[in-house]
């Protein structure tokens, strides 16, 4: 069974992610991640968290893409949200899972048709001709799916991060940053204080 974050944790980034939420003008969800490939080239993009609990923060992709691959062959990531509204940031970094099918079927059902099918028309990360190509291809599925269900694509699914190191960072005056930082121990998580 792994090891899961504790209340203290999930509390307070719930609570950063609120006020993230009440003050950050678009997608307070926002988060870079960084992943690698197995020879350790580094690559960062922002995307969206939709999902977090105690056992981690969900995205999704299509696994084709560059961070999909990137994320089958080295399945270790981090994250890092910022927040200038607030002078905040958080910095995670753990090991990485898939979700499960019935995870990943129940978020793609909820989002919009037009999204649905960008997905199945998207080739994620390949070279394009054209806008046009693009076009032609979302025309394509919208016609076969006409008023019908979007089905998942079985090339798009969702990779939850489960954290073992999590920093909460606070921007102060004359660079005198408030930084704590929790790392898994073993089964437990211990606290550290960092100087900025």
């Amino acid at each position: 069974m792994s090891v899961t974050m504790n209340n203290e944790i999930v509390t307070k980034f719930h609570e950063w992610l609120a006020d993230a939420e009440a003050q950050e003008p678009s997608n307070p969800n926002a988060m870079s991640l960084a992943t690698a490939t197995a020879g350790g080239v580094p690559s960062v993009r922002i995307v969206l968290l939709k999902e977090y609990d105690e056992r981690g923060f969900v995205f999704y992709t299509n696994l084709t893409s560059r961070k999909g691959r990137e994320l089958t062959d080295n399945p270790r990531a981090s994250l890092c949200f910022h927040w200038k509204s607030l002078d905040k940031q958080i910095r995670i970094e753990g090991a990485i899972e898939a979700v499960s099918d019935a995870q990943a079927d129940a978020y793609f059902a909820s989002r919009p048709r037009a999204s649905r099918i960008g997905a199945w028309a998207s080739k994620q990360s390949q070279p394009m001709e054209s806008r046009f190509e693009f076009e032609g291809r979302i025309a394509k599925y919208t016609a076969k799916f006409g008023l019908g269900d979007v089905p998942r694509p079985d090339f798009w699914s969702g990779f939850r991060l489960i954290p073992d190191r999590i920093e909460f960072w606070h921007e102060h005056a004359y660079r005198l940053h408030d930084r704590n930082v929790y790392i898994l121990d073993g089964a437990d998580w211990r606290i550290e204080k960092l100087y900025p």
